[in-house]
Parts: C-alpha cells; sequence; structure tokens
C-alpha cells in the first residue's frame, strides 16, 4: 500500500528568516511534512498586516541548512504569505505556519503583530493556518514548550481542519510548559507614551515608549493561562463585525 503524500507546509514570520524561533518552528513542521520557508529579510515586528504597495519585492532564495531552504523577501509578514501563495509554490500549502515570534502575542498585541497576520493572510487564501509565540523576547529563549504546543495544535488542525476565516493563536512560555489550555482573548491594551528628544541638528523627533495594561481578571483569558505556566491557544477570526450590535441595529431605523 502505498504512503499518502506528505502536507506541504509553508512557514513564515515577522522576526526574519535568520531567527531562532522560524528555525525552532521549521524542524516542528518537518516531522508533519515538506517545509518551504519564506519570511522577511529583516526584522518585521508590530507591522500588523501591512503590505507593500510601491516598493518592487525581491525573492532571494537561500539555504537555510543542510535540509531547509526558503526565500528572503524585502517585505512584511503579509508578504511573504501572498507572494509564496501568488508565484513561488508551484504546488500549494496544506498549511501556513508564522513563527515562533519571540514575545507574546496574547491580548491586543494579536492586533498588532506581524507573526499572527502572516498566519491570518494565509487563513484569508484559504488555508489552515497557525501562529506560534514565545512570551519571553529573549532570541536564546527555550522554544521547547512552544514546540510542544505546536506539535499538538499542528497534529488537531491537520487532522479536522479549521473553519473558515478562522486562525490558530498559539501562545507559550519559555521552557517546559504545565499543558495547553483553549484561552479568550484578553481585554487589554497600551498606554502609549512618546519621549521627546532632539536630534544633533535640534529637530525634535520622538521614541515610543509606554506599558502594557490587562484590563482583564478573566482565569479564561489567554494572559491569565500563560501566567499560570500554560499554552494557550485561541481560535481568532479577521471578520471584526459585531453581529451583536448589528442585528439590535438592524432593529432601528436611521
Amino acid at each position: 500500500m502505498s504512503n499518502p503524500k506528505k502536507p506541504l507546509i509553508l512557514v513564515s514570520n515577522d522576526d526574519g528568516i535568520y531567527s531562532n524561533g522560524i528555525k525552532a518552528l521549521t524542524e516542528v513542521a518537518a516531522e508533519f511534512g515538506d517545509v518551504i520557508i519564506v519570511a522577511p529579510d529583516r526584522q518585521q515586528s508590530a507591522v500588523g498586516h501591512a503590505i507593500t504597495i510601491e516598493t518592487p519585492l525581491r525573492a532571494q532564495k537561500i539555504k537555510i541548512s543542510d535540509e531547509f531552504q526558503g526565500f528572503a523577501i524585502n517585505g512584511t509578514p503579509a508578504d511573504c504569505v501572498k507572494l509564496a501563495h501568488d508565484q513561488l509554490l508551484d504546488i500549494k500549502p496544506d498549511l501556513v505556519l508564522s513563527g515562533i515570534n519571540h514575545g507574546s502575542n496574547a491580548g491586543i498585541n494579536i492586533l498588532y503583530s506581524g507573526t499572527v497576520s502572516a498566519a491570518t493572510e494565509g487563513t484569508v487564501l484559504g488555508y489552515s493556518s497557525i501562529a506560534v509565540s514565545c512570551t519571553d523576547y529573549d532570541n536564546e529563549a527555550d522554544l521547547t514548550g512552544c514546540q510542544d504546543a505546536a506539535r499538538r495544535v499542528i497534529t488537531l488542525v491537520l487532522d479536522k481542519g479549521l473553519p473558515k476565516g478562522v486562525t490558530m493563536n498559539v501562545n507559550a512560555p519559555s521552557g517546559p510548559i504545565k499543558g495547553i489550555k483553549w484561552a479568550r482573548m484578553a481585554d487589554s491594551r497600551y498606554v502609549e507614551e512618546y519621549e521627546g528628544r532632539k536630534d544633533p541638528f535640534n529637530r525634535p523627533y520622538y521614541w515610543l515608549t509606554g506599558k502594557f495594561e490587562l484590563l482583564d481578571d478573566g482565569n479564561d483569558s489567554d494572559i491569565h493561562i500563560l501566567n499560570e505556566g500554560y499554552a494557550a491557544v485561541t481560535p481568532i477570526q479577521y471578520d471584526l463585525t459585531d453581529y451583536d450590535l448589528l442585528r439590535k441595529l438592524g432593529e432601528e431605523d436611521f
């Protein structure tokens, strides 16, 4: 009896194609199928779902290791997935993975994250997609817990698929994890503070600082679950419509 065809897995991120996180995620992906990497050629954190429209995109084919090859793109994470889909891949992927990001993408970070947006772009294009992030910003962080969480979520998604429009957002602490729990997105925000400075020509410029603020004490939120030492898995969707309010408004006349 012949073996079933291996899945083709597209891996991207926002920390850049040479980050330790993308290497760690690629190792896990290779356990499930053939892997192609298409990722930014430099750091692209917090670019959200931006796409490049006025600068030509270039794809440099590179060898990541003896086992893996890919393309370094001079664009955003969303650019990478769009370009892979339309131009770079002869065979369409069965799964899109993004990460492992160095830094949490729980709570409001989902909105700003290039890592999550690469996965969401995969969802927009019709692929089952997963974003994976570590709460530790250190490039040398222990990603074994994230790898374990990714492995279990990949197994689930390849087996059962995902509903149309849904992306899996996975976050985990560094090091070993206690387990994995389903979670909702925590209510949170950044309190912005811009520090004003002057350059050597006495021209003003501003440097973003500020702090993260958690507005949520629920024990089912992604941030609470992460703080307890578990990986948090949140199904997210790009349809931003408030359907409950829309129904109520539909009962009223303008």
